[in-house]
């Protein structure tokens, strides 16, 4: 099944690329591999929730923020290759802005990881890594980062 009809079959579809918001672009092609820069969890160009894990947004709110953030990570690369010319997914960085004691960064990354692997797969496994830090961008809870292999 190609991702594109497994995103129809999510009921989901890809939002417009978001806008930067600071000095970057969405993704980048690098030979045969797009690097996406950070998502954040914007819908309509703004953030559902701001503040930390633990603390103001809850693991499951985060799980979901983490989805959408791959979502869009996903219109970005769309964007650069077209979605359907991924052939691996390589590699998923995702950052949660995390309270002092919240320790589920993993539970809350599969938010992102397994929306990959609904869209792509078996081509969707990949590598991960699920990063506590202090804030980020906005004071949003969660950002993406992704890194595919692609017919270019």
């Amino acid at each position: 099944m190609s991702a594109t009809s497994a995103l129809q079959k999510l009921g989901l579809q890809l939002p417009p690329v978001a806008a930067p918001v600071a000095a970057y672009v969405p993704a980048v092609t690098v030979g045969n591999q797009v690097h996406t820069s950070g998502q954040l969890p914007f819908v309509d160009g703004q953030l559902p929730a701001t503040g930390k894990v633990g603390a103001e947004i809850s693991e499951k709110e985060a799980y979901e923020y983490a989805r959408t953030s791959a979502l869009n990570a996903l219109a970005a690369i769309d964007a650069q290759v077209g979605l359907d010319n991924v052939t691996r997914v390589i590699k998923v960085v995702v950052f949660v802005a995390s309270a002092p004691d919240f320790y589920g960064q993993p539970q809350v990354a599969n938010g992102a990881s397994e929306l990959v692997g609904d869209v792509f797969g078996e081509a969707g496994i990949h590598a991960r890594s699920a990063v506590g830090v202090a804030v980020l961008p906005k004071n949003s809870p969660v950002e993406v980062e992704v890194v595919v292999e692609a017919r270019v």
